[in-house]
């Protein structure tokens, strides 16, 4: 499933949930002291969201964790002696997606 961040995403990451009292889909954002949304903070938001995306697109360990084998199918790899197929199966899905 791919994820793709938000406005709202980077807004709650530069100035916390605390700032805000609400914001729409298209990231416009109701500030808690009534200010207006200016153009720097408009810069810093849609770069955050730029961050933001490219942070979670490069997480090889979130994709691996995908495809790494469950714990239930290491058990059944140790307990059938079949551990050898499960180590090729991990390092196959670390090459595939290695630390950067």
């Amino acid at each position: 499933m791919e994820i793709r961040i938000n406005k709202i995403d980077a807004v709650r990451a530069l100035y916390g949930r605390s700032s805000y009292h609400q914001a729409d889909g298209n990231g416009n954002v109701k500030w808690k002291d009534g200010h207006e949304t200016t153009d720097e903070e408009t810069t810093a938001i849609n770069a955050k969201v730029v961050a933001l995306q490219t942070e979670y697109d490069n997480d090889y360990a979130r994709k691996r964790e995908a495809e790494y084998p469950s714990i239930q199918e290491c058990v059944h790899a140790i307990l059938d002696d079949d551990l050898d197929a499960l180590q090729a199966k991990r390092a196959d899905i670390k090459t595939k997606y290695p630390k950067s």
